[in-house]
């Protein structure tokens, strides 16, 4: 009895098995003579959609929503940029010649220049300027040769050195700071004209 049992389930796996191997018709029962399908038919919403390109990031894919979302992001960047002028001259690093419109400079190697048209200067503790610069904030804890103009505040920190012709707004001089040559104050009317977000 239990013989029989198995012998009919293997009997039915292996017509299983057939079935799967045998090539499929898709020829539809009620037509007689019909051409019989390579392949189902598809759904034609699917069959019209193209790759989605939008893992690849904006501006790659062929979708105008990828289009679309780049050039705001790209205007805020250029608004951005007025923002962050600043110009960092590392150690090790010399520098010569003429540097014009940017919010601040950062020394922290060697400088020669004419600086025009910045708002502040910051010499680090190893760095050095030598030149003539104008600005609104200088921020000296290295080494400053030259001429010198703050329209707002001059900071001398704990071992800078400031030599030269200067002119300035506002001093601060920490204990161990260096003040020579030339010194003058800015006139009463220069000073005011500067904004006064940066003096506080």
């Amino acid at each position: 009895m239990f013989g029989k049992k198995r012998d009919d389930e293997i009997a039915a796996e292996q017509a299983k098995e057939t079935a799967e191997a045998s090539p499929r018709n898709y020829q539809r029962s009620d037509t007689a003579g019909a051409q019989p399908a390579s392949r189902p038919a598809l759904n034609p919403e699917i069959a019209r959609r193209g790759p989605d390109l939008s893992v690849f990031g904006p501006g790659r894919g062929a979708q105008p929503a990828a289009a679309t979302s780049t050039p705001p992001r790209a205007t805020s960047t250029a608004s951005m940029e007025p923002e962050h002028k600043k110009l960092i001259v590392g150690r090790d690093i010399s520098l010569n010649g003429e540097i014009r419109t940017c919010d601040t400079l950062v020394v922290e190697g060697r400088v020669e220049a004419v600086l025009q048209d910045c708002k502040n200067i910051e010499i680090m503790a190893p760095g050095e300027f030598k030149g003539a610069a104008e600005v609104d904030v200088a921020d000296i804890s290295g080494r400053f040769d030259g001429d010198l103009s703050c329209r707002q505040r001059l900071i001398v920190r704990a071992g800078g050195k400031v030599l030269g012709k200067i002119r300035y707004g506002q001093l601060e001089i920490e204990r161990g700071g260096v003040l020579s040559g030339e010194v003058e104050v800015l006139p009463e009317a220069q000073i005011v004209q500067a904004p006064t977000a940066a003096v506080g």
